[in-house]
């Protein structure tokens, strides 16, 4: 088992970043430079508790497709997707969002196993970890981006 653990200051209210945070149309956005696209389950909007939605994305050279639950709804504290189906053997992204001052620290928590056994842990070891934390940072900067911006359009 592997895991990631990122934390992101964002200088807005916790809902705003909450709602950001499970919209399907900004994942795919920051997505971009993987193909990624939402193909079945909600494909659009705010995921909700109990919904599905299947990505089909180019990730390291191939098409893969991940289904993903969000089995846990805690708004606007924290909500927990678990993969249904795809190449993992296990995957679980835990999203909290702790409102601090004048802002929001959301914290993502990505836990995963790669599948064959020994060869699965040297992958981790060698780029996945790597890989996708690279693929959260750039997720979480283009979200935290959004939210500021957004805020500073209320003001």
């Amino acid at each position: 088992m592997a895991s990631i653990y990122l934390e992101t200051w964002i200088n807005a209210p916790r809902q705003l970043v909450f709602d950001l945070a499970r919209s399907i149309d900004l994942h795919q956005e920051s997505a971009r430079e993987t193909n990624e696209k939402a193909i079945a389950g909600r494909t659009s909007g705010l995921i909700g508790l109990n919904e599905t939605v299947t990505w089909r994305a180019k990730h390291l050279g191939f098409y893969q497709e991940l289904t993903t639950r969000i089995t846990l709804m805690q708004v606007p504290e924290r909500f927990e997707d678990v993969m249904e189906k795809g190449i993992f053997k296990r995957l679980h992204h835990i999203h909290l969002f702790e409102e601090k001052d004048s802002g929001t620290l959301m914290t993502d928590q990505f836990i995963f196993t790669s599948p064959l056994g020994w060869l699965g842990k040297a992958a981790d070891r060698l780029f996945l970890t790597h890989y996708l934390k690279g693929f959260l940072i750039k997720r979480n900067k283009l979200l935290k981006k959004r939210a500021e911006h957004l805020q500073n359009q209320s003001i």
